[in-house]
Protein backbone atom coordinates (compact mmCIF):
# COMPACT_ATOMS: atom_id res chain seq x y z
CA UNK A 1 0.00 0.00 0.00
CA UNK A 2 1.24 3.45 -0.88
CA UNK A 3 0.41 6.18 1.62
CA UNK A 4 0.82 9.94 1.37
CA UNK A 5 1.47 12.01 4.49
CA UNK A 6 1.85 15.77 4.79
CA UNK A 7 4.09 17.68 7.18
CA UNK A 8 3.87 20.90 5.16
CA UNK A 9 1.27 23.01 3.41
CA UNK A 10 1.10 20.86 0.28
CA UNK A 11 -1.26 18.18 -0.95
CA UNK A 12 -0.97 15.92 -3.94
CA UNK A 13 -3.85 16.62 -6.33
CA UNK A 14 -4.09 13.12 -7.75
CA UNK A 15 -3.10 10.69 -5.00
CA UNK A 16 -4.93 7.74 -6.56
CA UNK A 17 -3.32 8.20 -9.99
CA UNK A 18 0.14 8.60 -8.47
CA UNK A 19 -0.30 5.52 -6.27
CA UNK A 20 -1.50 3.47 -9.26
CA UNK A 21 1.49 4.62 -11.31
CA UNK A 22 3.96 3.77 -8.54
CA UNK A 23 2.37 0.33 -8.20
CA UNK A 24 2.82 -0.14 -11.97
CA UNK A 25 6.49 0.85 -11.61
CA UNK A 26 7.00 -1.71 -8.83
CA UNK A 27 5.35 -4.47 -10.88
CA UNK A 28 7.40 -3.51 -13.95
CA UNK A 29 10.54 -4.22 -11.90
CA UNK A 30 9.20 -7.67 -10.86
CA UNK A 31 8.80 -6.53 -7.26
CA UNK A 32 5.89 -6.63 -4.83
CA UNK A 33 4.35 -3.65 -3.12
CA UNK A 34 4.61 -3.60 0.65
CA UNK A 35 3.93 -0.48 2.68
CA UNK A 36 5.52 2.65 1.24
CA UNK A 37 4.96 5.94 3.03
CA UNK A 38 5.65 9.23 1.30
CA UNK A 39 6.09 12.10 3.73
CA UNK A 40 5.95 15.54 2.11
CA UNK A 41 7.79 18.15 4.14
CA UNK A 42 9.83 21.35 3.92
CA UNK A 43 13.59 21.92 3.82
CA UNK A 44 13.92 22.40 7.58
CA UNK A 45 12.13 19.12 8.34
CA UNK A 46 14.22 17.11 5.88
CA UNK A 47 17.47 18.84 6.89
CA UNK A 48 16.91 17.69 10.49
CA UNK A 49 16.43 14.09 9.29
CA UNK A 50 19.54 14.38 7.11
CA UNK A 51 21.59 15.56 10.11
CA UNK A 52 20.16 13.15 12.66
CA UNK A 53 20.13 9.91 10.66
CA UNK A 54 22.71 10.41 7.90
CA UNK A 55 25.05 12.97 9.51
CA UNK A 56 24.81 15.13 6.35
CA UNK A 57 24.58 18.89 6.88
CA UNK A 58 23.02 19.60 3.48
CA UNK A 59 19.66 20.24 1.92
CA UNK A 60 18.26 17.48 -0.26
CA UNK A 61 15.06 16.77 -2.14
CA UNK A 62 14.58 13.18 -0.98
CA UNK A 63 15.67 10.76 1.72
CA UNK A 64 14.46 7.19 1.64
CA UNK A 65 14.60 4.62 4.42
CA UNK A 66 14.36 1.13 2.95
CA UNK A 67 12.58 -1.54 5.00
CA UNK A 68 12.13 -3.94 2.09
CA UNK A 69 12.26 -7.68 2.64
CA UNK A 70 13.30 -9.66 -0.40
CA UNK A 71 11.15 -8.60 -3.35
CA UNK A 72 8.54 -6.85 -1.19
CA UNK A 73 9.26 -3.13 -1.21
CA UNK A 74 8.56 -1.12 1.94
CA UNK A 75 9.90 2.07 3.41
CA UNK A 76 9.55 5.74 4.24
CA UNK A 77 10.32 8.33 1.58
CA UNK A 78 10.68 11.93 2.74
CA UNK A 79 10.32 14.61 0.05
CA UNK A 80 11.10 18.30 0.52
CA UNK A 81 8.57 20.20 -1.56
CA UNK A 82 10.78 23.31 -1.32
CA UNK A 83 13.72 21.46 -2.90
CA UNK A 84 11.51 19.98 -5.63
CA UNK A 85 10.20 23.47 -6.48
CA UNK A 86 13.74 24.91 -6.61
CA UNK A 87 15.01 21.98 -8.68
CA UNK A 88 12.16 22.39 -11.15
CA UNK A 89 13.24 26.00 -11.69
CA UNK A 90 16.93 25.02 -11.91
CA UNK A 91 16.23 22.24 -14.44
CA UNK A 92 13.61 24.33 -16.29
CA UNK A 93 10.88 21.68 -15.97
CA UNK A 94 7.32 21.85 -14.59
CA UNK A 95 7.04 21.26 -10.84
CA UNK A 96 4.72 18.26 -11.43
CA UNK A 97 7.33 16.57 -13.64
CA UNK A 98 10.12 17.10 -11.14
CA UNK A 99 7.90 15.81 -8.33
CA UNK A 100 7.10 12.62 -10.25
CA UNK A 101 10.82 12.13 -10.95
CA UNK A 102 11.60 12.39 -7.23
CA UNK A 103 8.72 10.07 -6.26
CA UNK A 104 9.84 7.35 -8.66
CA UNK A 105 13.48 7.88 -7.67
CA UNK A 106 12.69 6.66 -4.15
CA UNK A 107 10.97 3.51 -5.41
CA UNK A 108 13.84 2.81 -7.80
CA UNK A 109 16.26 2.91 -4.86
CA UNK A 110 14.13 0.20 -3.23
CA UNK A 111 14.41 -1.79 -6.47
CA UNK A 112 18.19 -1.76 -6.06
CA UNK A 113 19.23 1.14 -8.29
CA UNK A 114 21.93 3.45 -6.95
CA UNK A 115 23.00 6.96 -7.87
CA UNK A 116 26.51 7.26 -6.47
CA UNK A 117 29.01 7.34 -9.28
CA UNK A 118 28.59 8.29 -12.93
CA UNK A 119 27.55 4.85 -14.24
CA UNK A 120 24.97 4.27 -11.50
CA UNK A 121 23.62 7.81 -11.85
CA UNK A 122 23.18 7.41 -15.60
CA UNK A 123 21.32 4.12 -15.13
CA UNK A 124 19.10 5.75 -12.46
CA UNK A 125 18.25 8.67 -14.79
CA UNK A 126 17.44 6.26 -17.61
CA UNK A 127 15.20 4.22 -15.30
CA UNK A 128 13.45 7.39 -14.10
CA UNK A 129 12.77 8.40 -17.71
CA UNK A 130 11.51 4.91 -18.53
CA UNK A 131 9.12 4.90 -15.57
CA UNK A 132 7.86 8.47 -16.07
CA UNK A 133 6.41 7.36 -19.41
CA UNK A 134 4.18 4.92 -17.49
CA UNK A 135 2.31 7.74 -15.72
CA UNK A 136 -1.19 8.34 -17.08
CA UNK A 137 -4.03 10.47 -15.76
CA UNK A 138 -7.57 9.94 -17.02
CA UNK A 139 -8.87 13.13 -18.64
Amino acid sequence: MINFNYETDFTLDNEEAVATWLTTVIISENKKEGEINYIFCDDEYLHKINLEYLNHDTLTDIISFDYSLGNELSGDIFVSIERVKDNAVDFNVPFEDELKRVLVHGVLHYCGYKDKGDTDELLMRNKEDEKLVLFHVEQ
